[in-house]
Formats: C-alpha cells, sequence, structure tokens
C-alpha cells in the first residue's frame, strides 16, 4: 500500500465524507492483492457500547479499514479521559455525523402567511477510534476471533535486518501504509500473512517510503494518486520490495 497523507480540516461533514469515497473510488484496484488475510469487524460501536446507525456505519467502517483499525469502539477525546486513558500524540480524529432539528419561521410568497417550518442540518463532531487510545479497558480491544498460527519462512537473519532500521513501526490492524506527518510504519501482524516472504516484502516496500522522508533522502511525499509523481514514488517503493 502506498503511504498514507494527514487529513485535511475545514470542510463541511457532507464535503469530507464525499471526497473520502470519491478518493477510494478513483484509487480503484491496486495492481496487487494483498497477501495477508483480513479480521472481522464489529458494527462501529460507542464508547457506551451503543452501535452507530445510518451512514455512521458505512464511514467508520471505510476510516477502521484505510486506517488498519481492529476495534470497533469510537469515542471523544473527553470520553478517552473519562475512561482514564489518553489519545496518544499525534493521532488523528476523524468525524462521526448526526442531524440537528431546528424550527424556521418561513413567510408565505403569495399570502404573507408566516408559519413555522422544521429543518435539519447535518453536523459533525470528532471522534478517536480506542485502537488510537492508550489506557483503555481490555473491553475495547477485543481479541481477534480467527484462529491464526504463525506463517512458514521465518528467516531470523531477515528479523535481524529489519530490526536495525530505526523505524517507528507499530503492528496493528490489517492495513500496510507509511505516514509521513508522524514518520511511522504500520503493519498487520505477521500471523496475517501467508508467509513470511510476504510479511518482509510488504515491509520493504513500506520502508522505502521511509527512506523518502525530509530527514533522509527527502523525496517528495506530498503527491496525489494518479498524478507521475506519485506513480514514481511507487516504482521506488516496489523496486525496494524486490
Amino acid at each position: 500500500m502506498a503511504y498514507r497523507k494527514g487529513q485535511s480540516g475545514g470542510l463541511s461533514p457532507a464535503t469530507r465524507i464525499t471526497q473520502e469515497i470519491i478518493a477510494r473510488l478513483e484509487a480503484g484496484t491496486k495492481p496487487w492483492i494483498k497477501p495477508w488475510r483480513g479480521v472481522p469487524q464489529s458494527r462501529p460501536l460507542r464508547a457506551c457500547g451503543i452501535p452507530y446507525r445510518g451512514m455512521n456505519v458505512f464511514w467508520l467502517w471505510m476510516v477502521a479499514d484505510m486506517c488498519g483499525y481492529a476495534s470497533p469502539f469510537w469515542m471523544t477525546y473527553n470520553q478517552a479521559k473519562s475512561l482514564g486513558a489518553q489519545v496518544r500524540k499525534g493521532e488523528k480524529s476523524t468525524i462521526a455525523i448526526f442531524y440537528k432539528s431546528y424550527t424556521k419561521e418561513v413567510e408565505a410568497p403569495d399570502t404573507g402567511e408566516k408559519t413555522d417550518e422544521s429543518r435539519r442540518v447535518l453536523k459533525s463532531y470528532p471522534v478517536f477510534n480506542a485502537d488510537q487510545v492508550e489506557g483503555l479497558p481490555e473491553r475495547f480491544y477485543p481479541a481477534a476471533t480467527l484462529e491464526l498460527v504463525e506463517p512458514e519462512g521465518r528467516e531470523l537473519s531477515l528479523d535481524a535486518f529489519f530490526a536495525a532500521i530505526p523505524v517507528n513501526l507499530r503492528h496493528q490492524g490489517i492495513e500496510a501504509y507509511y505516514e509521513p506527518t508522524a514518520d511511522r510504519v504500520t503493519m498487520p501482524p505477521a500471523r496475517l500473512f501467508s508467509g513470511f516472504d510476504h510479511y518482509y516484502a510488504t515491509l520493504a516496500h513500506e520502508l522505502s517510503h521511509w527512506t523518502g522522508h525530509a530527514s533522509r533522502l527527502g523525496r517528495d511525499l506530498k503527491n496525489r494518486f494518479g498524478t507521475a509523481a506519485y506513480a514514481a514514488e511507487e516504482l521506488v517503493a516496489l523496486s525496494g520490495q524486490s
């Protein structure tokens, strides 16, 4: 998977969701198949355990897939604090949406008669996934329901090679990506891969993106999908995993 840019703010809830969906459609099918297995995802849940409804279900599922979150729980910053937990430094919130009803006085153009008209407006509030929060009770981090075993092909020499690289690496969720802003690589756990050869190749791909950070080789990592510069960066990463 390619490197991941930071989220942009200042957009209306409808615009933000629409742009994310369009970006996913523009990306289309990747030219390679993910060499790892997914894990089952529950319906998105509020901190109190109540399921989200409507558009929030599709939206939060999509965000969880993009970011590799395994927990179904979502909460506000203050809800996390009330549970004695803390959102990790540098984590970005997403939005949950709701409709707010209000009454507006309107005047009929033909008679001038004034009546109250009920209207609804789309609002949003920031939420974080439990995977972005430290110190939550264990119930917020449900164990995977799959019986997973360590794949074949582990090489101690390759383990040592990758361990010597001073990268901020975390194993979480079901997506592999590099975040230039956080300067961090995220990988699915090795047990989700069909073989360690696929794990090592995917890790090498993301580490190739990692080398382009401004503090290292200084490549431009802010290019939009579909541009020549984006394609060139992907070629660098594909060469690195070969």
